[in-house]
């Protein structure tokens, strides 16, 4: 056994007989030589051996094929952006205002003391003492609260499951304009459920299922009597059976051919769990044991294909085993039927189907099968006049279809094909369009057996939820992979778009003249949501694209339908681009949603049962769709609100001591001299005033019951009214105002010594923080409580061991008392008063709702 722990992929091939090979190319090709004839094959993906790959049993022929940049996994890497909320960005802007005004109001001291001796050692010194301005402890307290929200978020019982994997954003959750979202496994459960079956004459839906089974029942018990009466009789030759003349088949036949295309055409595994046996020891239920095992699940990459699977079984058909060579049927009657797997052609996203080919064991017939989207199959199978229409029907009933085909081959025509095949997988150059080439040499007048109809319901309280993020002002953007008809279907019947509202469909253009119509019918219309596919939307994008992005961010709803990962992240740096609104992308897959949540300013991943790989990549993840009403609505509100309030506390407690050193200096001939020193300055933005302002991030202004009743209250935060250069200006006003009364004040009633100024300025500093910390609380929390009386008791107690900047005989007189009192009072009873007056005359609107 070798191991191979490579930093990047290995490409090997796994050879278990005689390992004596020669690797010929690089390219994929190589010959074993010894006594045998040479075989040569082909290496690809499938002989690939990824990193930190164990190989339990055989030999490994290992090579290295390229390790730098242009690797798949390295190209299809990109660098994630460091996500900064907006707040940061205003709260930058300010830092930076107050940076200038710490400037300006250094040189203006410097020049009113009339750059005198040595005045830039002068200018250094009051840039020190008023470097207060600039809130060095914010960047602090905002990471603290938000390291708050995130635990808040995750401790909600009402949104469980919900996981914050950044702590740099959580206010952008009060800032959304846009919110981009999937569809599959986000809006819907992706839980399919098969739905209908179209022959083209007849059509079964749910409550006719019954008629297919007995369908099934008696065609197999038909073909079981024939097969045990005629045991003797010899398999009859391709040639005479194609030689046949062709005679109508009856419904009953067509079902029977079309449930087993079904059951054959897939890539889905049967599991069975395992049990314990006598000895204790785990065994594992084998296939030949017990066909009828009830703990059989299915497993396979694709939700879809395990539906269709498991509606086989309901009517009779079942897949109890499956290798890399054969599979196993078993009929309504207990036989066991075995297909041989000549060939497999997976589904890809470019080929839209997946093919197989399939040997009887029992006839020894040859047949493809084949299913796929209705764009690719209806060039592929022979021609009908139903396809089309009962596609679009379907897709209108909100259910996603697929189209299964066959094609019956005789021994000659696949021995023919297999060695072109394996020819052109043997090709150095161009090897991926020589394959297609062959596989699509077979892709010809295919026989069309049905049409299938699987439903993907939608996730609980979807309706309810996208109805409350559009009263909130939120524009919802649906993108996803799946056809117009299923995409405007979903949309209707989430209420992602309202059944009274007009809906303009952007009709496919391919060139710049057919945008330009299409855009002019689009700008006629008003107050409508629009459904647009990928084609068109690349089109519109590439000759008009301010004007489509203009056109659409105007809509209530947009749609855009086979949409790749790439666009899906394109239109998310368009709306960032064009409108500079926050945006957000909510969805389930990684491969689809990788780009999209990192170009998005905020990323919700949605963990479902396929895994949690875009979840991990998000920076939020959340179980269900409906919780997002309550992540925004209430948990971005307070983020946003609180942490504005911080930010601008915090400025304000540093604005005001700088206003009094700034007081204080101009009253002693603009001398660079301390107000306060040491300790003091240590203890006032820590111990003294640091746990009430951080208790505003418990302050909250509505109740979240009532955040969630109204969700028009979300509309006010996307103004930025809680945070602006109005709002600065304000608490500016205010700091100046406090400052220069807290300082004039002591030093109008001072005493006789200077310690008295610092006694009573910094004691009724101290008492404003804290009245300002309880004036700014909208609704009041027991921690809030503790943490104003802590403060002061810490204060109060510190009072008698800072004897070099307190005479506590001076501070235990009736007189220092008073004087504090006074200067608190003269401080902060205004603001009450303006507060009560515009509460009364201009309330906010959340006062309103409060009362």
């Amino acid at each position: 056994m070798k191991v191979f722990r490579d930093l990047f992929s290995i490409t090997a091939y796994v050879y278990a007989q005689k390992p004596q090979m020669d690797i010929h190319s690089f390219e994929g090709t190589f010959t074993r030589e010894d006594s045998d004839p040479a075989i040569h094959e082909s290496l690809s993906i499938e002989n690939t051996l990824w990193a930190s790959t164990v190989v339990a049993s055989g030999t490994v022929i290992g090579v290295v094929i390229y390790t730098g940049k242009e690797t798949r996994s390295v190209m299809n890497t990109s660098n994630p952006k460091n996500k900064v909320g907006l707040l940061d960005l205003e709260l930058n802007q300010l830092t930076k205002a107050l940076f200038l005004a710490l400037v300006a109001l250094s040189v203006v001291m410097v020049t009113l003391q009339g750059f005198v001796g040595p005045w830039y050692r002068n200018l250094f010194r009051f840039l020190l003492l008023f470097s207060y301005i600039i809130p060095i402890s914010l960047r602090v307290n905002l990471d603290m609260g938000k390291a708050a929200y995130g635990w808040m978020i995750m401790k909600d019982d009402n949104i469980p499951g919900t996981v914050v994997r950044t702590s740099t954003i959580p206010e952008e959750l009060g800032r959304l304009v846009y919110l981009l979202t999937d569809k599959t496994g986000t809006l819907t459960q992706n839980e399919m459920v098969f739905k209908r079956l179209h022959l083209g004459t007849v059509s079964y839906g749910t409550d006719t299922m019954d008629e297919i089974q007995s369908h099934i029942i008696s065609s197999y018990s038909q073909v079981h009597s024939q097969s045990s009466g005629n045991n003797s009789i010899s398999t009859p030759s391709r040639k005479s059976q194609s030689s046949a003349p062709k005679v109508r088949k009856t419904v009953s036949s067509r079902i029977h051919e079309a449930v087993k295309a079904i059951a054959l055409c897939h890539n889905v595994t049967p599991v069975y769990e395992s049990r314990t046996g006598a000895t204790g020891e785990t065994e594992y239920a084998e296939v030949d044991q017990d066909f009828s095992d009830e703990n059989r699940t299915y497993q396979a990459s694709s939700p879809d294909e395990v539906a269709l699977v498991k509606w086989t079984e309901s009517v009779g058909l079942t897949l109890v085993n499956r290798d890399l060579t054969s599979m196993q049927l078993k009929t309504p009657s207990g036989q066991i039927l075995t297909y041989y797997i000549l060939q497999i052609f997976p589904f890809t996203s470019e080929s839209k189907r997946m093919g197989i080919i399939m040997r009887d064991e029992c006839t020894g017939e040859i047949t493809f099968y084949m299913k796929g989207a209705d764009v690719a199959m209806s060039s592929i199978v022979q021609y009908n006049d139903w396809l089309e229409e009962e596609c679009g029907n379907m897709a209108r009933e909100g259910l996603r279809t697929l189209v299964v085909a066959k094609k019956s081959l005789t021994e000659e025509q696949y021995q023919d094909f297999e060695s072109r095949y394996n020819q052109a997988k043997l090709s150095i150059h161009d090897r991926t369009l020589k394959v297609a080439a062959v596989v699509e040499s077979l892709e010809r007048e295919m026989e069309l057996l049905c049409l299938t109809g699987v439903e993907d319901q939608l996730q609980a309280d979807v309706r309810p939820t996208l109805e409350m993020l559009r009263n909130a002002g939120i524009k919802i953007w649906m993108l996803t992979g799946d056809k117009l008809e299923t995409a405007t279907c979903i949309a209707k019947s989430s209420h992602l778009v309202s059944r009274t509202q007009d809906i303009h469909i952007f009709r496919p253009v391919t060139s710049r003249g057919e945008a330009h119509l299409e855009l002019n019918a689009f700008r006629r219309k008003h107050d409508c949501a629009l459904v647009i596919s990928g084609d068109a939307l690349e089109v519109c994008l590439k000759y008009y694209e301010h004007e489509f992005v203009e056109l659409a961010c105007q809509c209530p709803a947009v749609v855009c339908c086979r949409c790749s990962p790439t666009q899906k992240a394109h239109i998310v740096k368009l709306l960032q681009h064009h409108t500079g609104k926050r945006t957000c992308a909510i969805g389930k897959y990684q491969h689809c949603f990788h780009s999209m949540i990192q170009a998005a300013d905020c990323g919700i991943g949605i963990e479902g049962k396929e895994g949690k790989q875009a979840s991990l990549a998000a920076d939020f993840s959340i179980t269900q769709f409906k919780h997002m009403g309550r992540l925004l609505m209430v948990h971005g509100r307070n983020s946003y609100k609180r942490s504005a309030a911080l930010g601008q506390f915090v400025m304000h407690r540093g604005l005001i001591i700088s206003t009094m050193q700034a007081v204080f200096s101009s009253v002693f001939y603009f001398a660079s001299v301390p107000l306060y020193q040491g300790f003091l300055m240590v203890g006032y933005a820590t111990i003294y005033t640091m746990f009430p302002v951080f208790s505003l991030v418990l302050d909250q202004d509505v109740k979240p019951e009532m955040a969630l009743l109204y969700p028009e209250l979300y509309k006010d935060l996307t103004k930025g009214r809680s945070l602006s250069f109005k709002t600065f200006l304000i608490w500016v006003l205010i700091s100046i105002y406090q400052g220069g009364i807290l300082m004039y004040g002591a030093l109008l009633l001072f005493e006789s010594e200077f310690v008295h100024v610092v006694a009573i300025s910094f004691t009724a500093l101290i008492l404003t923080e804290l009245l300002m910390v309880a004036l700014t609380i909208r609704t009041w929390h027991w921690l809030m409580v503790v943490a104003e009386v802590f403060s002061l008791c810490c204060y109060v107690a510190s009072l008698a061991f800072l004897n070099e900047y307190f005479d506590v005989a001076f501070i235990t007189t009736v007189t220092f008392l008073w004087k504090v009192s006074a200067i608190t009072v003269v401080s902060c009873l205004p603001l009450y008063i303006l507060k009560y007056l515009k509460r009364k005359f201009s309330p906010p609107s959340y006062s309103k709702l409060t009362s």
